[in-house]
């Protein structure tokens, strides 16, 4: 590589010897040939340049006065490293010039494209270049152009050395002639080369040149239009005016000039042509001829007008859209945002534009814009949603999707489309509430709900449902109702599902109601059930069934309890009235008339029998009362033993009939009760511990506190003692240890009933422990302190 490059260095340096060029004075042929290549690539400046072995001299420099420049402070060995143009958008981010390019005089300049001036045997002496203020880059014409003026530079100087050799060996006016003779046919060949239009005018606007891409687009050949004004033919008659005001311009000394116009060309078709003019002076500095070059621009000019009505269309889009279009930079500032988008959160466009998006979000939500801003400039896009402010403080939902926008030689920023769905997300929030509200009242109901589809697929189940078929929710969604719950009758025959009453009710679209029907449990035995099938309706038709069903069970055992307890009840008012019947009937009758005793005995017989009564509706009515809650319990901290001892004097008298006495240990213990009603408990424990206990025995009554912050009461007895299959059946209704007890004790079954309704209101609980023969112990328990709970 190192020996390529002396090699061709060498090279370089024999050819410019050969040419005998350098530190010669200008030649105005070169001068020409960079004003062509300024005009034909439209900057300001063109040079061209040799390279000698440590500068770079400049043979044409029509725009600046230094003749040379250091070889290193130009791009001139870049240049001739390439047999192609090579170019420099921008100077300024080039490391080597740094941020003001390169400076000739006042002037700097940022781009720069040169040429390798290359002779026939490959030597590359040096370059054509052109240069600008701005960046920017040459189009393909006018690169083509600038390697042709390249390549006529050279022809240029070989020319020149060729003339210079005829010089030495003759000063002959042939010389002379020759050498204007290639110079025209030089001129010509350029001027036909370049793909740009070249037209040059006499001070009179009248045709010199014209080259063939000018004929090619116009369709005249030269001969047409030479010495006839450009506007005769080309120009069309509305415009022929203002061509000449700017022909006369140019000739007046305003030049270099840009403008453009349209040509009529020989098919009557327009051509939209970008013109560059400037003036060729004579040595008295007069206008001798203009040249203008051109580009045709027709489609170019189609294509901003097609783009400017496309411009027009997607503003007038986003204008009518209904969404929120806006386009922010990289830092979350807005850039744009149409109208409806501003108006939205109750501000003008010129309000949001140029600030922060943060600027435009709830307090508490900055956080998630800068985490928003992060993954839309790493990702390229983003989506999601999105929380404004609205002037009235209220905060608007957005769902947006972003992108982020790359574009050369400008600045990244982000193209945003939002849709407002803060109605939608209200709608959904009060949806959500209701299905909340919904699954709560279905968790809180009852009775079980079974929701079908038209198939017959369980799509709703409610935990009571599930509940009472031995199911868990969630295994019964999807399932069969009728394969799962109602496949058999009651007597073991099919259930067919066909002709079922659920299905009847999607038939007759209206509720059908079961009674006396069973649902098939998970473990295979069934539960007896009422229900009612409402079918689903939308818009008159049936989509599915709600199956509404209660466990019919408790309600059973309830009739049957009635039942005997009307049968109890009956028995227990039948017996002593016929006794009080009976015995009123033979006091009525006179019969003991002679005999005072026996009447006066029927008498106690119908006393008793009433009071027995009395009893009886009083423990119904106390019962009943307890259990509806009328009875309101009137708490205090009271003594356990204080109560104890009132309730053993209370029954002192039958006590002591019966020969029993009382033991108390409830010394210094105190519960949060109601003492009136724990005197009553107290008061039938002990009533029943007399009725069953032998004479000279001992009722024990005692009182502890438990850990559990309970107090622990006990009535013991020494009595029978209760079986064990009767130890939770005593606290029922009308239930006696033995059937004859009603009549040889007295008493109407419902005490024990009483001391456990009692005991339940204050949040205790009652048992008994027995042992035949030995006697029994009633426990029952209180709360010691207060509690919230209590009801």
């Amino acid at each position: 590589m190192k020996s390529s490059l002396i090699r061709d260095e060498q090279l370089r340096l024999r050819a410019l010897e050969q040419y005998e060029i350098l530190d010669t004075p200008a030649d105005s042929a070169l001068d020409d040939i960079s004003r062509l290549a300024a005009q034909i690539c439209n900057t300001p400046a063109a040079a061209i340049g040799l390279l000698d072995t440590n500068r770079i001299w400049f043979k044409s420099h029509p725009d600046w006065e230094t003749p040379e420049l250091a070889r290193n402070a130009f791009p001139g060995d870049e240049t001739l490293q390439d047999a192609n143009v090579y170019e420099i958008p921008d100077l300024s981010r080039n490391k080597r010039f740094g941020a003001n390019g390169i400076a000739f005089g006042e002037a700097t300049y940022r781009f720069y494209a040169g040429a390798p001036l290359t002779t026939p045997d490959g030597a590359r002496i040096g370059l054509l270049c052109v240069l600008d203020t701005v960046p920017r880059a040459l189009n393909d014409q006018q690169v083509e152009a600038l390697e042709v003026l390249a390549r006529q530079i050279v022809t240029r100087l070989e020319l020149s050395t060729r003339m210079r050799s005829m010089d030495r060996a003759s000063r002959t006016r042939q010389r002379v002639e020759t050498a204007l003779t290639v110079e025209r046919n030089f001129v010509s060949a350029v001027l036909d080369t370049v793909g740009a239009l070249v037209a040059v005018l006499d001070t009179a606007g009248r045709v010199v040149r014209f080259n063939r891409a000018c004929e090619i687009i116009s369709g005249y050949q030269v001969s047409d239009l030479i010495g006839q004004h450009l506007w005769e033919k080309l120009i069309p008659e509305e415009d022929i005016e203002d061509a000449i005001a700017t022909f006369e311009s140019i000739a007046r000394g305003n030049f270099p000039t840009t403008f453009e116009n349209f040509w009529q060309t020989r098919d009557g078709s327009m051509r939209h042509i970008a013109w560059s003019a400037t003036a060729l002076l004579d040595e008295q500095n007069e206008v001798a001829f203009i040249i203008a070059t051109g580009i045709d621009v027709t489609l170019q000019r189609e294509a901003e007008a097609t783009l400017r009505e496309s411009e027009a269309r997607y503003r007038q889009l986003i204008e009518g859209s209904l969404g929120m279009v806006f386009t922010h930079a990289e830092d979350g500032t807005l850039i744009s945002l149409n109208r409806y988008g501003a108006e939205s959160l109750g501000y003008s466009i010129d309000e949001m534009v140029g600030k922060p998006l943060a600027d435009f979000v709830p307090a508490d939500e900055v956080d998630a814009v800068e985490a928003y801003l992060q993954a839309v400039c790493t990702s390229g896009e983003a989506q999601g949603e999105l929380r404004l402010c609205h002037r009235n403080e209220e905060v608007r939902v957005l769902t947006y999707r972003n992108r982020l926008i790359e574009t050369e030689g400008r600045p990244y920023y982000v193209l945003g489309f939002g849709v407002d769905i803060t109605e939608k997300v209200r709608a959904e929030e009060r949806l959500r509430a209701l299905r909340r509200q919904s699954d709560s009242i279905l968790a809180s109901v009852g009775d079980g709900i079974l929701g079908i589809d038209l198939a017959g697929t369980i799509t709703v189940v409610n935990p009571a449902g599930a509940q009472i078929l031995g199911y868990k929710p969630q295994d019964l969604l999807g399932r069969n109702l009728h394969e799962t719950i109602h496949h058999t009758r009651v007597d073991g025959s099919p259930e067919p599902a066909e002709g079922s009453k659920i299905q009847e009710a999607v038939h007759l679209s209206e509720p059908v109601r079961v009674s006396d029907e069973i649902f098939w449990q998970k473990d295979g035995t069934h539960v007896p059930v009422d229900y009612v099938a409402t079918p689903l309706l939308d818009e008159g038709e049936a989509v599915g069934v709600v199956v509404a069903f209660t466990d019919t069970t408790a309600r059973r055992e309830l009739d049957q309890m009635k039942d005997e307890f009307v049968s109890t009840v009956s028995h227990e008012l039948r017996t002593p009235l016929t006794s009080l019947r009976a015995a009123l009937g033979m006091v009525a009758s006179g019969v003991l008339t002679s005999r005072p005793e026996k009447a006066q005995q029927m008498l106690d017989i119908a006393v008793g029998n009433t009071d027995r009564l009395i009893n009886l509706v009083n423990d119904i009515l106390e019962l009943e009362r307890i259990g509806s809650g009328k009875a309101e319990l009137h708490q205090s901290n009271v003594s356990v033993g204080d109560l104890c001892h009132r309730a053993a004097e209370l029954q002192q008298t039958s006590a002591a009939k019966a020969g029993i006495g009382f033991r108390f240990q409830a010394e210094n213990v105190f519960a949060w009760a109601d003492p009136d009603r724990i005197l009553q408990l107290l008061t039938n424990l002990i009533s029943n511990a007399i009725k069953f206990s032998p004479a000279e025995s001992e009722i024990f009554l005692a009182a502890t506190y438990e850990a559990d912050g309970e107090v622990c009461v006990a009535v013991h007895d020494q009595g029978r003692g209760i079986p064990a299959d009767k130890l939770d059946l005593i606290f029922e209704r009308f239930q006696q240890v033995d059937a004859s007890d009603s009549r040889a004790k007295g008493g109407t079954g419902l005490g024990l009933a009483i001391c456990k309704s009692i005991v339940q209101q204050h949040g205790g609980e009652i048992w008994v422990e027995s042992e035949l023969g030995r006697g029994s112990t009633f426990y029952f328990t209180l709360p010691s302190r207060p509690s919230s709970n209590l009801r």
